[in-house]
């Protein structure tokens, strides 16, 4: 959206007012959190709906409309049914999540015989729509950096050892986050520190016994700054990702190499070819790997500045919001949209 409004085009997010994420942010945060986002984005438009809410109405205008996975099934049917009854706007439909392949159910229910498109972060759960028939076509369109915010810190020196942004996963990589960051942060002797949410009594525990402090909840501007402040980071895929995703890491993979720091990951089969394994971050392929990759990174100065310098590198050639915005009009196109041959600005778009 950030980029979108950068080259002139009017973005705006409508946001469920009980939306899961925003109710626990405003049930732990309080409204700090939200007055938070509005000073750190102020280009950007967030507006709340209820039950009562005039979709139809807001979106007669748009020339494009990009509904979301997670947004309640009958208003995805509903957003479909204003774009049969002359919605004069390519109407896009996003998964960002694994339960196409992990709870098909809540998919292959969908409505989406009415949508132009469907965008999917990765090719294996675009073969995975395309093969089941939901929606009459889907693209592929990776997770990206906002290298405007996510970006290094060279002004900000490192000052404790290895750093963590991520939720627990509600069991998806429970055994994961033992094996990949605790267990070796705690063999290692290392000091660092973890940022994410739901995290129960005994992970915080565990933490604690490892040495790594527990920093709970960061905003998204703060993230940055948390890389800058340590010198590595590591990558814990979700199972679900892992087995029947291949190919798609998370964003906070994308975000850390866009900020500089060097990156070690647990196992995931990059199959597209994102990243270059090896030169952009190392691969653990277990604990024992994990720890030994994490000795030679905090002891090899020239290793670490390799690597972070070739992550970089790599991020600034492909997966920035301006590419996925460039590739964002390219799908358009594909659909049909003649407003995206256009160079005019303040196209307006609705997300």
């Amino acid at each position: 959206m950030r980029e979108l409004i950068a080259r002139g085009h009017h973005a705006i997010a409508l946001e469920p007012t009980d939306g899961w994420s925003r109710s626990n942010l405003l049930a732990e945060q309080g409204s700090f959190a939200v007055e938070r986002f509005r000073k750190d984005f102020p280009e950007l438009i967030p507006v709340t709906y209820d039950a009562s809410f005039d979709h139809e109405a807001w979106i007669a205008d748009a020339d494009v409309v990009i509904v979301h996975e997670w947004t309640d099934p009958g208003l995805v049917a509903r957003i479909g049914r204003a774009k049969l009854d002359g919605g004069n706007f390519t109407l896009l439909f996003h998964d960002t999540h694994h339960r196409a392949v992990s709870a098909t159910q809540s998919i292959s229910t969908l409505d989406l015989q009415h949508y132009d498109g469907v965008l999917v972060f990765g090719e294996a759960l675009r073969e995975s729509y395309l093969r089941t028939g939901w929606g009459t076509r889907a693209f592929t369109w990776h997770e990206a950096a906002d290298d405007r915010l996510f970006r290094p810190r060279p002004d900000i020196d490192p000052v404790s050892d290895l750093v963590w942004v991520g939720n627990w996963g509600d069991d998806e990589r429970s055994a994961e986050i033992h094996q990949f960051l605790i267990e070796p942060a705690r063999d290692l002797d290392l000091s660092g520190a973890v940022h994410g949410v739901r995290y129960p009594a005994e992970a915080l525990s565990a933490l604690a016994e490892a040495g790594l402090r527990y920093e709970g909840w960061i905003a998204n501007a703060d993230v940055p700054k948390a890389f800058a402040q340590h010198r590595v980071t590591v990558h814990i895929p979700r199972r679900p990702y892992r087995e029947h995703l291949p190919g798609i890491p998370t964003i906070r993979m994308f975000e850390a190499l866009a900020c500089g720091i060097p990156l070690i990951s647990a196992p995931w089969s990059d199959v597209e070819g994102l990243f270059r394994p090896g030169k952009d971050f190392l691969f653990a392929r277990g604990g024992a790997e994990m720890r030994q990759h994490l000795r030679d990174v905090l002891h090899d100065a020239e290793l670490a500045k390799a690597l972070a310098a070739a992550g970089l590198e790599t991020i600034l050639a492909r997966h920035t919001c301006r590419h996925r915005a460039n590739e964002l009009f390219e799908i358009l196109v594909a659909c049909g949209d003649r407003h995206a041959l256009e160079t005019t600005p303040a196209r307006e778009a609705a997300a």
